[in-house]
């Protein structure tokens, strides 16, 4: 707060919803953003140049924001936070809305900013996105920091693997959840077409293959797999992550996730 004037040149900022100017095209958002910024007029072009090319805006740099699909918008208003070469990156849940084309377009760009040194504050609803991009996680649930580490220390807390089991025939869903009971223990929980089980003991999936073929029970999926940031999540605080509505009228179960990329 004393020294605001000295905070503003290092850090950018992204919103939820991209801030560009629709009226204005690529190149016109990011020179006013440069010409604000205090750069010269040819500097601030310049700058817009590089940034269009980068996050591959150039074929589009001289038609209106309007025109722009929801993941180009995201690329431009990306760009114009980084107009002004910031070392810390603030980003308010900026894959929001994108199919996965564009939500894997922007992790890409995140990847190579930290590359260059960009330290990123990432704030999500998609715990996947957290486990794919942060070095360091923190779990809000409720307003309250219930967890703080690195993403496979959080996955430890669960112990052990998971085992995701899928029956070739919906008919021996319920068999095949009796027999990984009795295997696994009362964790054995059904999910839609599949069944997951808790493992801490290596024995348990060689017993579960015996057990399924004396039984007769044909597997389409039978997978081995390390304890999801979801699961931590439900382990942490009894319920499922749920992403916040549309409109930001959350109740008190929803959560955040701010995931730090340096």
């Amino acid at each position: 707060m004393r020294q605001a004037g000295l905070v503003r040149p290092l850090i950018g900022l992204t919103g939820q919803y991209a801030a560009v100017d629709e009226n204005l095209t690529g190149t016109e958002n990011l020179l006013m953003i440069g010409r604000l910024l205090g750069m010269p007029r040819g500097s601030a072009r310049a700058r817009s140049a590089e940034l269009l090319d980068r996050f591959q805006l150039s074929d589009a740099a001289g038609r209106a924001t309007k025109t722009y699909s929801g993941g180009m918008r995201r690329r431009l208003d990306l760009a114009a936070s980084l107009v002004g070469r910031p070392r810390i990156l603030f980003l308010d849940e900026p894959t929001t809305g994108l199919d996965p084309h564009s939500r894997g377009e922007v992790w890409d760009m995140l990847r190579h900013l930290v590359s260059e040194g960009v330290t990123v504050l990432l704030t999500t609803q998609y715990l996947d996105e957290a486990d794919r991009l942060a070095d360091s996680i923190v779990v809000i649930d409720k307003g309250r920091v219930i967890a703080h580490s690195r993403p496979d220390e959080l996955k430890a807390q669960v112990g052990g693997q998971v085992l995701q089991l899928r029956p070739a025939h919906a008919a021996d869903l319920g068999m095949a959840h009796a027999l990984l009971t009795e295997e696994a223990g009362p964790k054995v929980k059904i999910e839609g077409d599949e069944i997951t089980a808790p493992v801490n003991d290596p024995a348990l999936m060689p017993s579960v293959v015996r057990r399924l073929d004396q039984a007769g029970v044909a597997v389409a999926e039978l997978t081995l797999r390390r304890s999801s940031l979801d699961e931590v999540f439900m382990v942490l605080t009894g319920h499922r992550a749920e992403p916040e509505p549309e409109d930001g009228e959350g109740d008190d179960d929803q959560f955040a996730t701010a995931g730090s990329l340096s």
